[in-house]
Parts: C-alpha cells; sequence; structure tokens
C-alpha cells in the first residue's frame, strides 16, 4: 500500500465513523474537511472503499434501506430491487471490524504521523484521539520540524552568496512558514500540557481518564497566523 493510499483509507475510515455516507458526500468531506484532497477524483476513491469493504471494514447499502439506522451488524443489507430501473446509490457503513481497525490506526504515533500529508489527517481527528496519543505526534511533528528547519537554514547559510533575490526571498518565506508551524505546534503542546494539568489538579481528578474527544483549552489563533498543516510551503 502506497503512504498516500493509506492516509486516504484513514480519512475514509474516520468520516464514516461520524456517520454512513455515500461516495458524492464521502468526495465533497474528503475535499472541503481535509485540505490535502483537494484534488483527487472518484477514479481514486472508489477502488480505495471497495478496498475498504473487500476487508471487511466497510458494508455497502442502497440508500434508503432501512437499515440505514439501524446497527451495525457487519453483514450487508439485501439490495432491494429498483423502480425505476436506475442503479440505486450506494451507501457506505463502517462495521464493527472497520471502527476497531480505525482506533488502532489513530493508537499509531510513529514517524509516518509526523509527515506533512499523514500529519495533516491525523490532526483532522485528533477530537477523536486520545490527549497522550496526541502529544506523542505533535511532538514529534515538532520534532520533525525543528530538524527541517536546521537543515534549511544550513543550506541558505551555504548558498546565500549565490542566489538571485527572488530566490532568496523563496527561501526565507519556506523557512518562516516552518518556523510558524512550529510556534503553532508549541501552544498546542502547551495547551495539552495544561489541560492534563488541570485535571491532575481537580478534586476529581484522580477518577477521571481522559478520553478522546477531550481539547485539552486549544489555544485561539487569528486567521492569518493559524498554519495550515498541509500547506505545501512547509514541506
Amino acid at each position: 500500500m502506497s503512504r498516500r493510499s493509506g492516509i486516504l483509507e484513514f480519512a475514509v475510515l474516520g468520516l464514516l465513523r461520524e456517520a454512513p455516507m455515500h461516495g458524492y458526500e464521502l468526495r465533497k468531506r474528503l475535499n472541503t474537511s481535509l485540505g490535502i484532497f483537494r484534488a483527487f477524483s472518484y477514479g481514486t476513491l472508489y477502488p480505495c472503499l471497495k478496498t475498504l469493504v473487500a476487508s471487511g471494514w466497510l458494508i455497502e447499502e442502497p440508500a434508503g434501506d432501512p437499515a440505514d439506522t439501524g446497527p451495525v451488524t457487519g453483514r450487508p443489507a439485501a439490495a432491494s430491487p429498483s423502480l425505476t430501473g436506475r442503479r440505486a446509490k450506494i451507501v457506505y457503513r463502517l462495521t464493527a471490524e472497520g471502527k476497531e481497525h480505525f482506533e488502532e490506526l489513530l493508537s499509531h504515533t510513529g514517524p509516518d504521523a509526523w509527515e506533512d500529508e499523514h500529519f495533516a489527517a491525523r490532526f483532522a481527528f485528533f477530537g477523536q484521539t486520545e490527549r497522550e496519543v496526541r502529544m506523542r505526534v505533535l511532538e514529534g511533528r515538532r520534532s520533525r520540524l525543528e530538524e527541517r528547519l536546521e537543515k534549511m537554514r544550513a543550506s541558505l547559510a551555504r548558498t546565500r552568496e549565490r542566489l538571485d533575490d527572488y530566490t532568496l526571498e523563496l527561501q526565507r518565506h519556506g523557512m518562516e512558514s516552518v518556523e510558524r508551524e512550529v510556534r503553532w505546534l508549541n501552544e498546542l503542546i502547551e495547551s495539552e500540557r495544561s489541560g492534563r494539568d488541570q485535571r491532575r489538579s481537580s478534586p476529581e481528578g484522580s477518577a477521571q481518564q481522559d478520553t478522546p474527544g477531550e481539547t485539552g483549552g486549544l489555544p485561539r489563533h487569528r486567521d492569518d497566523t493559524r498554519p495550515d498543516p498541509s500547506d505545501d510551503t512547509a514541506k
């Protein structure tokens, strides 16, 4: 499996965990909610959906089938005949196995989770991710960007005299984008730590567990200072 197809499968499972959808709805959500999928086609989405169905992580159901509102059984519903002769729209639903697989993917914190596209997808589902996992992903991403920033500075120092003004400004712009994301990550990490410390210091803190959906009090940003994790200039 390629890295990009793995990211797409992760995102599809995450969106379908929220609610069943048909292909058009999924593509729209991927385009609007996850910027890293702005330019991909149904020719990319449907093979991914077929793979997830074959793996037992999704089931296909005709749109409007009564089973759409029932519990996930892990078995495909019987298709009802079309009265108009047109092909019925297919709804994709997460199975119990698919939910378990997605939760396993959410717990992964290795280097892949720190890369540009994968981090953007992971961050989009932080509301469903446990606090400790969020912290490890954020800290790993920060470490990766700090390494990148150090290399960019060293490269600029070596080549500064050979660059024309416009190329120099382009490299500075790239460095500033990375520096801005590092500052953003620092604020997120501090907010996560502050939220955890507040829970520990509360009277009932010892009886509470960190659960997915706790944001830890995200820092407020002006729209012009919060970086897009999928921004190509930060690569």
